[in-house]
Protein backbone atom coordinates (compact mmCIF):
# COMPACT_ATOMS: atom_id res chain seq x y z
CA UNK A 1 0.00 0.00 0.00
CA UNK A 2 2.67 2.87 1.36
CA UNK A 3 4.10 1.83 -3.27
CA UNK A 4 0.79 3.05 -4.52
CA UNK A 5 0.81 6.05 -2.16
CA UNK A 6 4.31 7.03 -3.15
CA UNK A 7 3.55 6.76 -6.71
CA UNK A 8 0.22 8.94 -6.18
CA UNK A 9 2.65 11.93 -4.71
CA UNK A 10 4.97 11.59 -7.29
CA UNK A 11 2.08 11.96 -9.92
CA UNK A 12 0.92 14.71 -7.94
CA UNK A 13 4.31 16.67 -7.44
CA UNK A 14 4.47 16.25 -11.39
CA UNK A 15 1.23 17.84 -12.66
CA UNK A 16 1.44 20.58 -9.72
CA UNK A 17 4.92 21.35 -11.34
CA UNK A 18 3.54 21.18 -15.04
CA UNK A 19 0.25 23.40 -13.64
CA UNK A 20 2.50 25.75 -12.19
CA UNK A 21 3.61 27.11 -15.71
CA UNK A 22 0.78 26.10 -17.94
CA UNK A 23 -1.67 26.92 -15.40
CA UNK A 24 -0.57 30.71 -15.52
CA UNK A 25 -3.31 32.55 -18.29
CA UNK A 26 -1.81 32.97 -21.48
CA UNK A 27 0.88 30.26 -20.85
CA UNK A 28 -0.54 27.77 -23.00
CA UNK A 29 -2.03 29.96 -26.02
CA UNK A 30 1.71 31.26 -26.37
CA UNK A 31 2.77 27.41 -26.58
CA UNK A 32 0.15 26.64 -29.19
CA UNK A 33 0.40 29.72 -31.08
CA UNK A 34 4.14 28.86 -31.20
CA UNK A 35 2.75 25.18 -32.63
CA UNK A 36 2.36 26.96 -35.86
CA UNK A 37 6.25 28.23 -36.25
CA UNK A 38 8.27 31.09 -34.74
CA UNK A 39 7.14 34.30 -34.04
CA UNK A 40 8.13 37.45 -33.42
CA UNK A 41 6.65 39.21 -30.15
CA UNK A 42 4.37 41.61 -32.19
CA UNK A 43 2.98 38.59 -34.41
CA UNK A 44 2.70 36.88 -30.70
CA UNK A 45 0.70 39.87 -29.26
CA UNK A 46 -1.41 40.06 -32.42
CA UNK A 47 -2.56 36.10 -32.23
CA UNK A 48 -2.99 35.90 -28.91
CA UNK A 49 -5.71 38.44 -28.33
CA UNK A 50 -6.13 40.52 -24.90
CA UNK A 51 -2.63 40.04 -23.90
CA UNK A 52 -0.84 42.86 -22.68
CA UNK A 53 2.96 43.67 -23.68
CA UNK A 54 4.20 43.62 -20.19
CA UNK A 55 2.43 40.44 -19.29
CA UNK A 56 3.40 38.28 -22.80
CA UNK A 57 7.38 39.54 -22.26
CA UNK A 58 7.00 38.17 -19.13
CA UNK A 59 5.01 34.75 -20.31
CA UNK A 60 7.57 34.44 -23.05
CA UNK A 61 10.55 35.45 -20.20
CA UNK A 62 8.93 32.46 -17.77
CA UNK A 63 8.46 29.97 -20.79
CA UNK A 64 11.98 30.56 -21.58
CA UNK A 65 13.21 30.24 -18.37
CA UNK A 66 11.29 26.89 -18.14
CA UNK A 67 12.81 25.37 -21.66
CA UNK A 68 9.77 25.40 -23.43
CA UNK A 69 10.95 28.39 -25.81
CA UNK A 70 14.22 29.78 -27.21
CA UNK A 71 14.50 33.04 -27.87
CA UNK A 72 16.68 34.29 -30.63
CA UNK A 73 18.33 37.51 -31.51
CA UNK A 74 18.89 38.60 -35.49
CA UNK A 75 21.57 41.38 -35.45
CA UNK A 76 20.41 42.37 -38.25
CA UNK A 77 19.81 45.70 -39.34
CA UNK A 78 16.85 45.61 -38.57
CA UNK A 79 17.56 44.08 -34.79
CA UNK A 80 14.61 41.26 -34.82
CA UNK A 81 13.78 38.86 -32.03
CA UNK A 82 11.55 35.64 -32.81
CA UNK A 83 10.55 32.58 -30.28
CA UNK A 84 10.16 29.11 -31.31
CA UNK A 85 9.42 25.98 -29.32
CA UNK A 86 12.29 23.96 -27.74
CA UNK A 87 11.87 20.26 -27.85
CA UNK A 88 9.68 19.98 -24.75
CA UNK A 89 7.33 23.06 -26.43
CA UNK A 90 6.55 20.81 -28.91
CA UNK A 91 6.23 17.80 -27.07
CA UNK A 92 3.38 19.56 -25.60
CA UNK A 93 1.53 20.73 -28.58
CA UNK A 94 -0.99 17.14 -28.53
CA UNK A 95 -1.29 17.61 -24.88
CA UNK A 96 -2.62 20.89 -25.92
CA UNK A 97 -4.86 19.57 -28.57
CA UNK A 98 -5.89 17.04 -26.50
CA UNK A 99 -7.28 19.51 -23.85
CA UNK A 100 -8.47 21.66 -26.31
CA UNK A 101 -10.47 18.44 -27.57
CA UNK A 102 -12.01 17.29 -24.15
CA UNK A 103 -12.39 21.11 -23.05
CA UNK A 104 -14.84 21.25 -26.21
CA UNK A 105 -16.39 17.95 -25.11
CA UNK A 106 -16.86 18.43 -21.65
CA UNK A 107 -17.12 22.42 -20.29
CA UNK A 108 -19.36 24.85 -21.13
CA UNK A 109 -18.85 27.82 -22.40
CA UNK A 110 -19.17 30.79 -20.50
CA UNK A 111 -22.14 33.04 -21.75
CA UNK A 112 -21.55 36.53 -21.89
Amino acid sequence: MAEAETEIQMCDAAVTLAFSVLGKRWNGMIVSTLGGGPSTFVALRRAVAGISDTVLSDRLAELTQAGLVARTVDAGPPVTVSYALTASGEGLLPILSQLGQWASANLEVPAH
